[in-house]
C-alpha cells in the first residue's frame, strides 16, 4: 500500500497544489474526482471567500480534498477557525513554522501536511507532529526556497532524515518525472504548475496560455530580500531587474512590488505589469487539458515508465 494513497483515502498519489489564484473549488473537485488530491488555495481567497470554495467544493466531490494554508496572512486564526467549522479533514500549511497550528489542527482531526524546502525545516516539521511533508525543490513556481536546492538532491536528502511520508515537489509536470522522484524516496508527488494549465484553473486563459507558450529560461527566481519567487520574464520582470542594477533598499523593492501584483497578473491576466508565478517546468507544458485527464495522463506515463526501466539493462 502507498503511503500517501493510504494517508489520504485517495486512489493515486497525486497532489494538485494549493495555488494562488489558480486552486479554487472547481480545480480542486476535479483533481479529486479524478482520483488525486485536490487542495483549495486559501492565500489568495478572503476568509468568507474560502468557506464559500469548500462548501461548493463538498458538494462537487464525495472524494477527500484539502485546503492550503500559508501562515503568514494576518487573518489565519479566522481561516483556521473556517477551517474546522466546514469540517475539511486535510490541511497543507506553508510560509510558517509548523507548531503554530499542527497540534490544533490535529486535535480537531485534521491530516496535516506541511511545504518545506529544506531537510532542516522537514525535520522541524516532523518533530512538530505533522503526518506529512512536502519538499519543494527550487525549480518549482511561485514563492521558493532560499537555499536554492533542487528537486533531484532535496528529495533523498530529506528522505535520509525524516520517516513520515514524504511528497515531492517542484519540476513534476509528467508521469516519467513522477516515477524519478518516487525512485528517490517519495511516496507521492504534488504538482503545480502542470494543473495551472487545465480548464477548471481558476487562472486567466491568457496566463494559461502565456504557461503553455514558455520555454526553457522563461522563469528565473528574484526577490529574494522579499520573500524568493519564480516568476515568467514580462516588463515587470524586466523592471525588477533594472532596479536591481542600482542596488534596491528593501522599501523600494516593496514600492515596486505594489499591492494584488499576483492578482493583476495570474487572475486578471495583465500579462505585462502583474506577477507571473510558474515552475521552470512550464517548458514542458504544451497544452491546455482537463485536470481529470492531467491525472489520467500521468498515471499512464508512471506506468509505462515503470515498464521501461524494469526492462533497461546496463
Amino acid at each position: 500500500m502507498n503511503k500517501i494513497t493510504e494517508l489520504f483515502k485517495i486512489k493515486y498519489p497525486i497532489v494538485q497544489g494549493g495555488m494562488i489564484w489558480a486552486s479554487g473549488w472547481k480545480l480542486a473537485s476535479a483533481v479529486s474526482n479524478a482520483g488525486g488530491l485536490g487542495l483549495i488555495g486559501a492565500g489568495s481567497m478572503y476568509p468568507e471567500v474560502l468557506r464559500e470554495h469548500i462548501q461548493k467544493c463538498k458538494k462537487a466531490t464525495t472524494k477527500p480534498f484539502g485546503v492550503n494554508i500559508p501562515m503568514l496572512y494576518p487573518n489565519i486564526e479566522e481561516i483556521m477557525k473556517i477551517v474546522v467549522e466546514e469540517g475539511v479533514k486535510i490541511v497543507f500549511t506553508s510560509a510558517g513554522n509548523p507548531k503554530t497550528w499542527t497540534t490544533h489542527l490535529k486535535e480537531q482531526g485534521i491530516t496535516v501536511v506541511h511545504v518545506v524546502s529544506s531537510v532542516k525545516f522537514a525535520l522541524k516539521a516532523e518533530q512538530a507532529g505533522v503526518d506529512a511533508v512536502v519538499a519543494e525543490g527550487f525549480e518549482a513556481g511561485g514563492h521558493n526556497g532560499r537555499d536554492e536546492t533542487t528537486t533531484l538532491t532535496l528529495i533523498p536528502m530529506v528522505r535520509e532524515k525524516i520517516s513520515i511520508p514524504l511528497i515531492a515537489a517542484g519540476g513534476i509536470a509528467t508521469g516519467n518525472a513522477m516515477y524519478a522522484v518516487m525512485a528517490l524516496g517519495a511516496d507521492g508527488v504534488q504538482m503545480g504548475s502542470r494543473f495551472v494549465a487545465s480548464e477548471e484553473a481558476s487562472s486567466h486563459p491568457d496566463f494559461k496560455q502565456k504557461v503553455v507558450e514558455a520555454g526553457e529560461g522563461d522563469t528565473h527566481l528574484t526577490l529574494k530580500e522579499l520573500a524568493p519567487v519564480r516568476l515568467l520574464k514580462n516588463k515587470f520582470y524586466d523592471d525588477v531587474t533594472q532596479l536591481y542594477t542600482k542596488g534596491p533598499t528593501i522599501d523600494e523593492l516593496k514600492e515596486l512590488l505594489g499591492r494584488a501584483r499576483a492578482k493583476r497578473g495570474m487572475f486578471e491576466g495583465d500579462l505585462v505589469e502583474g506577477e507571473l508565478e510558474i515552475g521552470q517546468v512550464s517548458g514542458l507544458i504544451h497544452d491546455i487539458k482537463p485536470a481529470a485527464t492531467i491525472v489520467q495522463q500521468i498515471v499512464e506515463e508512471f506506468s509505462e515508465t515503470k515498464t521501461q526501466m524494469s526492462t533497461t539493462l546496463f
